[in-house]
């Protein structure tokens, strides 16, 4: 496939919302400024793996934007339009943003003849608190359904179809489409999905967990959330992780993040699961995906273990689960182990081989020794079998290092 001219358009606010409140959707074409601002966070727990972000942004909640990059011209004649793929980043629901640098889909949109869009949500506290009379909690959930409103709405003007959305996104991103796969309002606007290292077993929390979590967070700000500064709502945070982590011995799960009502995955109006049905999903995780992590006195053993228990376990359960549902499921593990990296295939590393460009991800650790032009090259692999999964349903042969996952 020849690689087309694309442009990338954004950042682009798709919604504003006042503080703890849900929502609302901004014009189609509504201005983010001209740099776009990411939700007040700390850093990246991972800087260490990744690499600081590279493109400096002002931090503010006035942070609803999205990214959409798509190939010039029009589509094929008769065609509805381009395959969209819209990408909900990581960072463990305290850090991160959907137009970093680093989620650029220059390369996807323009070897695969696919419209990328990439969209941010509220983080910590502020996306995810639960305290009553102050916030409902998974308000970042609900500024994702807006996001995906949005695509439904204005994609078409992009060259995008509005009736064949693939979800992908990693870590806190995977995690956050499995949940959107049980609420009624964003099952009916996507199709397929893809599951990056969704830790499943991880970060979620009940809501009784989270009211008093919440309770925990209030103390420590020692002032009303609704108009305490960010910096001082960012500081509560982190005390809050804090006491987390003392009280429960793990050093992964965030102290914010999405609250399930009714055991694991279930969103808080206590839907069925996979409402609406089930999607076609391609899931996965890297080998040594825990090796970005510390262990924890509740997290205990070799990189090896510890990925096991994480990803591939609750990973492989939900493949029964979705094939029991009647969806047709792909799964991978990628044993990708750049020279020189001493992280191996961790939590990350196959993020610049879908998204991003050499100069965003030229001071990630984690890619080690390796020039841009062989992550490229292994890239243009990867994406190729993400776009046929967009595209068609399936992903077609993986590219080694990457393996079919089919127990």
């Amino acid at each position: 496939m020849t690689d087309r001219p694309v442009v990338r358009s954004g950042p682009l606010r798709y919604a504003t919302a006042e503080r703890f409140a849900r929502p609302r959707p901004a014009a189609s074409e509504a201005p983010a400024g001209p740099v776009g601002a990411v939700c007040p966070q700390p850093p990246s727990r991972l800087d260490a793996v990744m690499g600081p972000p590279l493109d400096p942004r002002p931090q503010s909640e006035d942070c609803l934007h999205l990214a959409v990059t798509a190939p010039e011209g029009r589509p094929a004649p008769g065609s509805p339009g381009r395959p969209v793929l819209v990408w909900f980043h990581g960072g463990g629901f305290s850090s991160g943003a959907g137009i970093r640098d680093w989620y650029d889909g220059t390369s996807l949109a323009a070897e695969q003849d696919v419209v990328v869009v990439s969209a941010g949500y509220r983080l910590g506290a502020l996306g995810y608190l639960l305290l009553d009379g102050v916030s409902e909690g998974n308000l970042g959930l609900w500024d994702q359904v807006e996001a995906l409103r949005w695509v439904r709405d204005h994609i078409a003007r992009f060259g995008g179809d509005p009736g064949n959305v693939t979800l992908f996104g990693q870590s806190a991103g995977a995690l956050s489409i499995r949940l959107l796969m049980d609420v009624p309002e964003a099952r009916v606007l996507f199709r397929r999905a893809i599951l990056q290292s969704a830790p499943l077993s991880l970060a979620t929390q009940t809501a009784d967990e989270a009211h008093e979590l919440g309770r925990v967070f209030a103390a420590h700000l020692g002032t009303d959330p609704r108009t305490a500064a960010p910096e001082r709502l960012l500081a509560a945070q982190a005390l809050t992780a804090a006491e987390q982590r003392r009280r429960t011995g793990s050093f992964l799960a965030p102290p914010f993040g999405p609250v399930c009502a009714r055991g694991p995955l279930s969103s808080t109006t206590g839907p069925p699961a996979f409402a609406e049905g089930a999607p076609d999903v391609l899931y996965g995780w890297n080998a040594d995906d825990m090796s970005a992590f510390p262990e924890g006195p509740q997290d205990t053993g070799s990189v090896a273990e510890r990925t096991r228990r994480a990803y591939e376990i609750p990973l492989t359960a939900l493949r029964r689960e979705l094939e029991s549902a009647g969806a047709e499921v792909y799964g991978y593990r990628l044993d990708w182990r750049p020279p020189g990296s001493p992280y191996g295939a961790t939590h990350c590393v196959e993020i610049p081989l879908l998204l991003g460009s050499a100069d965003a991800w030229r001071d990630a650790p984690m890619l080690g020794d390796l020039s841009w032009q062989e992550v490229d090259a292994f890239g243009r692999r990867v994406r190729s079998a993400w776009a046929a999964f967009a595209r068609e349903g399936n992903p077609g042969p993986m590219p080694a290092p990457m393996i079919a996952w089919d127990s």
